[in-house]
């Protein structure tokens, strides 16, 4: 049986971060979505479902705390990498502590955030097996 692509969703309000961000999950063999928004990728979710979620924190509208609530609130089991250009530790320790799969600081590293996604996916395949 042939695997497809893991799919990545990308949320970042900046046009120029999305396309870069997307360009560098290709070329490493990802499947991409990208989203301007987090309500349009909340939006999103009812037609399709990503393995990992990468999404910026500080965006107008709902922030990336926002979603991550909403995704819990919904039980939705989709690991979420936060990315912010503003590190500040009560920021990374709350993200976290409410289920992030990861916090990384821009600008980012390919290989840092490759490596992120491919173990948040791990993680969630460990404590969710796929059916049979």
């Amino acid at each position: 049986m042939v695997q497809r692509p893991h799919l990545i969703a990308v949320v970042d309000d900046e046009e120029s971060v999305r396309a870069a961000l997307a360009r560098m999950l290709r070329a490493s063999a990802f499947e991409v979505s990208v989203y301007a928004s987090g309500q349009e990728f909340l939006d999103s979710l009812a037609r399709e479902r990503p393995d990992c979620v990468v999404m910026d924190f500080h965006m107008p509208g709902l922030s990336g705390w926002d979603v991550q609530r909403e995704l819990a609130r919904s039980r939705q089991c989709i690991p979420l990498i936060i990315v912010t250009a503003h590190d500040h530790p009560a920021l990374r320790e709350n993200a976290l502590s409410d289920g992030a799969a990861g916090y990384l600081t821009k600008p980012l590293r390919g290989e840092t955030l490759v490596g992120a996604i491919a173990q948040a996916i791990r993680s969630r395949t460990a404590a969710h097996p796929p059916a049979a």
